[in-house]
C-alpha cells in the first residue's frame, strides 16, 4: 500500500428488494457504483487487478440491515461527505450509504 492510499469506512443499509441480492452481487454493485461515480478507488496489484473494496461481513440472503460496513481504499483526495453523495447518486433503491469516515 502506498502512502497516498487512504481508507474510507462506510456504514450502509441494504433494505427492501435489495435484501435478496447475494454478497458477491453486492460487491459487484459497489464496484459499478464506484466506476460510475468516477471515484479514485485503488486497484490491487498482480495478474488480475480489481478494486480494493471489502465488505466486513456477508449477510445471509433475504436479510435486511441498516448497519453494514465496508472499507474503500482511495487513491486520491475525496472527502467522506463527497464520497457518500457521489455513491448514493449511483446506488439503486434499497442500498444507501448512511455515513462515511476516513480511517487509518
Amino acid at each position: 500500500m502506498t502512502a497516498s492510499v487512504k481508507k474510507i469506512k462506510v456504514v450502509f443499509s441494504k433494505t427492501g428488494d435489495m435484501r435478496f441480492v447475494s454478497h458477491l452481487d453486492l460487491v459487484r454493485l459497489f464496484q459499478r457504483a464506484v466506476r460510475r461515480a468516477g471515484l479514485p478507488v485503488a486497484m490491487t496489484k498482480g495478474f488480475s487487478p480489481h478494486l480494493r473494496i471489502s465488505i466486513t461481513r456477508a449477510l445471509k440472503l433475504g436479510v435486511a440491515s441498516t448497519g453494514e460496513e465496508a472499507v474503500f481504499h482511495i487513491d486520491g483526495e475525496v472527502r467522506p461527505q463527497d464520497f457518500t453523495d457521489l455513491m448514493n447518486a449511483k446506488m439503486p433503491e434499497g442500498v444507501k450509504i448512511l455515513s462515511a469516515e476516513e480511517t487509518v
